[in-house]
């Protein structure tokens, strides 16, 4: 585990974090606890979770997950931990959080924040996060964008940012970030935030796994040149990086439980990369998952492998797979591999 500064904060963070989002669905309290309690004794301090949570997403169980980890939280000293949750956007259907959500506004905004605070038992997250953009796009799992859109998408950005700059000012935020985002929405951020001297966003939360690397063509310029940081959440995509979904059908798996993540998951190209990254991985004398998650963590924009696991087994498994660190030869092979079969999971 490494723990390292994140560029234009206070923050130190662990480069392997713990995301959340089984808790209060896949995974009961009693076991989630038991997660934090080992991920911190394992040297993790990156906690992330949103107010939406957990997955999939119902008005049954919204709020569940920060209110187990407030639990938690609640008897360890705050400042040990670095803790991230999310606001909910308007495009998603989910009405059920803050009666829509009908906008990214302050109010909306602090309505979200303060909910999220008491759940959590703290008076202050270290990174609030836009799960993501007010604007329609093509996310988890569509691709194609819808160019008749024609709303002043910029002006929504500057209203976003003053909204959590307020929430800084407020000592309720400490540091800001985004998620699901696009180059050109986290390039506006940016340019907004200098422009009207407002709050930079430090980093970006982002699927990225060896089925879907296209935060390469455009977000790792971004982070490079602009100094941030990729949470890289589904490092595993979904667990079909484990390899399980090839070798057995466990009805309590995600993608069997759920059948509504298939379109995002179940594409035809998708199997035959699994098999040529699993063979690649036998080759080196890996298992899939440690090939897929030292992979994630050998990037340089990577600034923290986001796990989440439903039970204690799984998270340790994939803490261990996480600390393998590839050979040169390894990661010449998944370019290979990445070539003939780019991002059949987007």
């Amino acid at each position: 585990m490494r723990i390292h500064h994140l560029p234009g904060t206070d923050l130190s963070i662990s480069d392997i974090g713990l995301g959340t989002m089984t808790f209060g669905e896949q995974t009961g309290k009693a076991c989630a606890h038991t997660q934090l309690d080992y991920a911190l004794a394992e040297g993790i301090t990156l906690f992330d979770m949103a107010e939406m949570y957990p997955v999939p997403g119902r008005a049954e169980t919204q709020g569940a997950t920060e209110a187990i980890v407030g639990e938690w939280l609640a008897r360890q000293p705050r400042d040990r931990v670095v803790i991230a949750t999310k606001v909910a956007g308007p495009s998603r259907g989910f009405t059920w959080i803050r009666g829509g959500p009908l906008a990214l506004d302050l109010a909306n905004m602090r309505a979200a924040l303060e909910a999220s605070l008491r759940r959590l038992k703290t008076d202050y997250v270290d990174l609030y996060q836009i799960h993501w953009p007010s604007r329609p796009l093509p996310i988890f799992g569509a691709t194609e964008y819808d160019e008749q859109d024609t709303r002043d998408a910029a002006a929504e950005i500057e209203e976003q940012l003053h909204a959590l700059a307020t929430l800084v000012r407020e000592g309720k935020v400490r540091h800001i970030g985004l998620s699901n985002e696009t180059p050109w929405g986290a390039m506006r951020f940016l340019e907004a935030s200098e422009r009207l001297g407002l709050p930079r966003i430090v980093t970006i939360q982002n699927a990225y796994n060896l089925l879907n690397r296209s935060f390469e063509s455009g977000l790792s310029e971004v982070c490079h040149r602009e100094r941030l940081g990729l949470l890289a959440y589904s490092p595993l995509a979904f667990g079909l990086l484990t390899g399980k979904y090839l070798t057995h059908s466990d009805p309590e798996a995600r993608l069997n439980r759920f059948p509504q993540f298939g379109p995002r998951y179940r594409k035809p190209a998708i199997e035959p990369a699994l098999e040529a990254y699993a063979h690649i991985a036998e080759t080196f004398g890996l298992p899939l998952g440690a090939l897929a998650l030292g992979f994630v963590r050998s990037r340089f924009f990577t600034a923290s492998t986001l796990l989440g696991a439903r039970t204690l087994e799984q998270l340790k498994e994939d803490i261990d797979h996480a600390k393998v660190v590839l050979p040169p030869e390894a990661l010449a092979a998944i370019d290979e591999i990445h070539l003939r079969s780019p991002n059949p999971a987007p």
